[in-house]
């Protein structure tokens, strides 16, 4: 009896570990039949993925090659003229600020309420959604007019700010899943599909994926951020490693950083400076190593990569501090091999763009007006997540000027509380922010990526609560 129970056992073990192998060939093959390598990726179902650029002799060629494709579309001709309307009719209806524009064409000052109820409002003199952030709405918009029926999908948040990012939401576009660590999951983008580019640009690697993948390819990248990608392609034709003054996780850096040879992200004049100590031959080179583990290209050697250098620069930084970057890294260069091999070892173009330098001006001008002294604070409306707002914010707090960064009217609640971000990226929440007894006089700028609607909703309820203050009072 006891050999017939075993004898059934090992038969049942026997059954049992036959039919887990047949489970997990099965299994090996559905992963397999997922697992896809086109020379520049390894990708499986479900998990998110770090796309590898395929090797090219010139990544300039291999942009522009993937750009004249029928279906990479990158410019309004691309669209029907009832296509264009329909966009148009729409940015009129959820962009535009008639407040914003009655102070644009008057003093850029305006005033609501009486008595203690009273704010008066300063505008800065330049401010808001610049036209390349209204062009990469109008694009995102234009595709998705023209392709009602297909599925839409956008590799990053178009622009940063919330309300812009809601509406394609709400329009239907599928925003690319993304990890803590940054990662994409491109599973739910499938041949045939639209995808569309954000502002800031795409990788290489994304961009030579989508073309094996078949998609329709919108393209909204502001063109600034194409000039600095120029730039870039004349700086590797010369054989030059990259230094771009910018943030290592922002996705523009990184798309700039994909067109590059050998490159080194440096996010402040701090860091400018430790680059060139090194240059000079004061530094050590496992610690500089470490410093820019996550900043620099693979392979990166400081002691053979920083002996011909060009400058970049991510278009929303603080231009004055990209130009002081610039003229360190060319004195540095000049110091340690002369003036006259300077001229071959070092380049630098000027890549700020013109909005993002007209607003700092604009606000630069406003806390230097000796009327400064009028305001109460000042409000800067953009996205936590926006560098260029970032930038805004840190001209006033660098005067000594109380200043508040909002992203969204609802940031500003009937409680007479403000949730703000403060310049180290805290979100903070202030109470009793607006005075009960008396009128109050604010300063407001936008960021490049703010349209004026969200920055008329801020200000009405800014209006409300006061009103609703001096009531109580």
């Amino acid at each position: 009896g006891g050999d017939e129970v075993g004898g059934r056992e090992r038969v049942n073990n026997h059954e049992t570990w036959k039919m887990v192998g047949l489970i997990a060939l099965l299994s090996w093959l559905s992963v397999a039949s997922s697992l896809q390598m086109s020379g520049h990726r390894l990708r499986v179902s479900m998990e998110a993925t770090k796309l590898e650029a395929k090797p090219v002799a010139n990544k300039k060629q291999e942009r522009r090659r993937m750009m004249r494709k029928d279906g990479f579309l990158r410019s309004e001709n691309a669209f029907s003229q009832e296509e264009r309307a329909a966009v148009e009719k729409r940015m009129l209806t959820e962009m535009k600020s008639s407040l914003l524009e009655e102070m644009k064409t008057s003093t850029f000052e305006t005033s609501k309420g009486e008595g203690a109820a009273k704010v008066t409002f300063r505008l800065a003199e330049e401010y808001g959604l610049c036209w390349g952030a209204v062009r990469s709405i109008e694009l995102a918009l234009a595709a998705v007019e023209k392709f009602p029926e297909k599925k839409k999908h956008i590799t990053n948040e178009l622009l940063h700010n919330p309300g812009v990012n809601q509406m394609l939401k709400d329009s239907g576009v599928e925003f690319v899943e993304k990890t803590e660590q940054g990662l994409k999951n491109f599973d739910a983008v499938e041949p045939g599909d639209v995808v569309i580019l954000p502002a800031f640009g795409a990788t290489l690697a994304e961009m030579q994926y989508f073309d094996d993948l078949g998609v329709t390819t919108v393209d909204t990248t502001c063109p600034w951020v194409s000039k600095v990608w120029n730039v870039v392609d004349r700086q590797v034709a010369k054989d030059m490693t990259t230094i771009i003054h910018g943030k290592y996780a922002h996705e523009e850096a990184i798309a700039t950083a994909s067109f590059c040879q050998d490159y080194l992200i440096v996010k402040d004049m701090d860091e400018a400076e430790y680059v060139c100590q090194y240059i000079l031959g004061a530094g050590d080179k496992e610690e500089f190593l470490k410093k820019f583990a996550k900043a620099s290209s693979a392979g990166f050697d400081p002691d053979v990569h920083l002996k011909k250098i060009g400058i970049a620069n991510q278009t929303t930084m603080y231009k004055r501090e990209t130009a002081a970057i610039g003229k360190l890294f060319e004195t540095t260069m000049i110091r340690q091999h002369g003036p006259e091999a300077a001229a071959e070892r070092f380049a630098a173009f000027d890549t700020i763009c013109d909005a993002t330098q007209e607003r700092q001006d604009a606000i630069t001008d406003m806390v230097q007006d000796p009327k400064v002294d009028e305001l109460d604070f000042i409000l800067v409306v953009g996205g936590f997540d926006s560098s260029n707002t970032a930038h805004l914010v840190e001209i006033p707090h660098e005067k000594g000027l109380e200043v508040y960064h909002v992203n969204e009217a609802s940031c500003i609640s009937a409680d007479n509380s403000v949730k703000h971000r403060l310049l180290d990226g805290t979100i903070q929440v202030k109470e009793n922010w607006l005075p009960k007894d008396r009128p109050v006089k604010i300063g407001v700028t936008s960021g490049a990526s703010t349209p004026d609607a969200y920055v008329q909703e801020a200000l009405e309820q800014i209006v409300l609560l006061k009103a609703a203050l001096a009531a109580a009072a």
